[in-house]
């Protein structure tokens, strides 16, 4: 398997700003959390099931 990456800029979430950012992990779950932490501090998401569903769907390889 692949190394998983989520580009932030690619998926602007609604009401957010553009953003470079750019998270790559060897573990689904680690790059959920490393992702979560930015969607939740810079774009101001809710910790919500929802927010992990979304990013979920985000992720590539």
């Amino acid at each position: 398997m692949g190394r998983k990456y989520i580009e932030c800029h690619e998926h602007a979430f609604p009401g957010g700003p553009e953003c470079g950012a750019y998270f790559s992990a060897d573990s689904e779950k680690e790059l959920l959390e490393e992702a979560g932490r930015h969607a939740i501090n810079a774009h101001g998401h809710a910790n919500t099931e929802s927010l992990r569903e979304q990013l979920l769907g985000l992720i590539k390889e």
